[in-house]
């Protein structure tokens, strides 16, 4: 198979689509990315208008010796009445930009939309083996992926999930979604520390000789459902180009005219997939990296200096609590090419020293690209009270610190053309916190400011979220940091048995 994807911390060392996907992470730590974008460029105006039809269009691009009418299958299954918007996603008006409904899936958050595809990539990873082994999926999750990633892998045969989340860092409605989460073939674990810690856990049990051995042994591969694997990624490419499709649809946009986009950044995998819409030939004008209290980014966007030296803030927008963002390196090595060994450099120094910093052409570069701004506990609360009294939209705490740092960049004159603000996750997951925003102090448990929030704004709960309070809990482990790579392994044999 034609080997189209590289380490980000060398380029010798390359791998096909679906190898990439089995095993998550390459050999040497680094993350896969595409080694060039010359068979991968898309012209907008020639796009159907469909989103299945799009998402063909972007993942043909990727999927290495996939047949036409396979991906066509793969889209139906993940996509086909298990969304509740009309075409997978939504576009709704906010003032003169727009908001981009990415959280209409059977988990009600942006992660449906890839975790509906993962599973059947990995399928069919599996099956082009002679011998396929079976699948152990570890995953970190800061509030989202983990229920999005239960969703998409219960009951399917041939792998198991574990999920890692941060104990008390997470949402009670998020948190409940977990762990109620049916399928005999997945488990949840709560982790004693932050996401940073819960993420550089499961990603030493990838580098662990020991654990490695032991899983061969078993004749079971270690996988990723986190974007660090690039069948995460891919799938939201597409709803940058079926935006601009749309807009272009309306008349919003004249052909080639840059759209702008504003996404809530965490672990950076969903505003990489808006610079990989770019480099496919979408007419982005600034990707403008929205950020918490947690501003780290903010920070290395404006001075070059990553530096994790730091306490996390814990936040109402709490999927966001994260100081080490591991699609960053993806950015890194896209632009520092052909330049092989700063990555592995820039990663060796974090990981030593807790930051790292970048030269001022390559800084330069970066910002010629991306607009960066920050968004506290308050400000975002503020924005939720604002729009809604505005527009009648309600805004969940990510999406408004999206909106909150588009309106600081259009006061400094930043940025002038259109813009599209990713909206990503219900506010209904996080129903104390926007009743509070929009009707002051709120002393009500998260379960009755659901119902309240609804009733008083006539917005109806999403399907994935009604009755989760009645939900039986199913799992109840929780661990230290430093014992994730001894539960996996117990865990391990458990499959043995199985």
């Amino acid at each position: 198979m034609k080997k189209s994807l590289r380490s980000t911390r060398s380029s010798q060392i390359q791998t096909d689509f679906w190898s990439a996907v089995q095993n998550g992470i390459a050999e040497d730590g680094g993350l896969y990315i595409p080694k060039d974008w010359q068979n991968k460029q898309l012209n907008v105006e020639t796009l159907p208008d469909s989103y299945l039809q799009i998402a063909h269009a972007v993942l043909s691009c990727f999927t290495d010796e996939l047949d036409p009418q396979t991906l066509t299958s793969f889209l139906h299954q993940a996509y086909d009445g298990r969304f509740e918007a009309e075409d997978v996603v939504a576009l709704k008006p906010l003032g003169s930009d727009y908001l981009l409904e990415l959280y209409h899936g059977p988990t009600a958050a942006f992660k449906d939309i890839a975790l509906s595809l993962l599973p059947l990539f990995l399928n069919e990873a599996a099956a082009r083996q002679e011998n396929p082994a079976q699948t152990l999926i570890l995953t970190a999750t800061s509030g989202d992926t983990g229920k999005a990633a239960l969703e998409g892998f219960k009951d399917r045969s041939g792998c198991e999930l574990l999920v890692f989340y941060p104990d008390q860092r997470v949402s009670e409605i998020q948190q409940r979604q977990m762990l109620t989460s049916e399928g005999k073939n997945v488990g949840v674990c709560a982790v004693r520390g932050d996401f940073d810690d819960a993420q550089s856990a499961v990603k030493r049990c990838f580098a662990d000789p020991q654990l490695s051995a032991e899983l061969q042994a078993h004749h079971i591969r270690l996988s990723s459902a986190n974007s660090i694997n690039i069948g995460r990624l891919v799938p939201q490419i597409v709803y940058y180009f079926w935006a601009y499709r749309k807009l272009r649809r309306q008349g919003v946009l004249k052909n080639g005219q840059h759209l702008n986009f504003s996404v809530p950044t965490g672990n950076f995998g969903d505003i990489l997939a808006g610079y990989y819409a770019k480099q496919m030939g979408l007419p982005v004008g600034k990707l403008i990296v929205a950020s918490n209290a947690n501003n780290i980014l903010t920070e290395f966007f404006t001075t070059g200096r990553y530096d994790c030296q730091r306490k996390l803030v814990k936040t109402t927008s709490p999927s966001m609590d994260i100081l080490i963002s591991s699609n960053l390196e993806r950015l890194l090595a896209h632009e520092s090419a052909p330049d092989d060994g700063s990555v592995s450099l820039y990663m060796e120094q974090l990981k030593q020293n807790g930051w790292y910093q970048i030269e001022p052409s390559l800084l330069a570069k970066l910002q010629r690209q991306f607009a960066c701004g920050d968004c506290l506990d308050d400000q975002a609360a503020e924005t939720i009270h604002q729009v809604y009294a505005q527009t009648a939209q309600i805004l969940d705490p990510h999406t408004a610190v999206g909106v909150h740092v588009l309106r600081q960049l259009r006061q400094k004159g930043e940025v002038q053309d259109p813009c599209v603000i990713l909206a990503t996750a219900s506010c209904y997951k996080f129903s104390r916190d926007v009743h509070e925003a929009l009707f002051g102090h709120c002393d009500l448990d998260e379960w009755s400011a659901m119902e309240q929030l609804s009733a008083r704004t006539g917005l109806p709960i999403p399907t994935a979220l009604q009755g989760l309070r009645e939900k039986s809990i199913r799992h109840t482990d929780k661990i230290e940091k430093d014992a994730i790579v001894d539960y996996v392994r117990q865990k391990v044999q458990v499959m043995k048995h199985d």
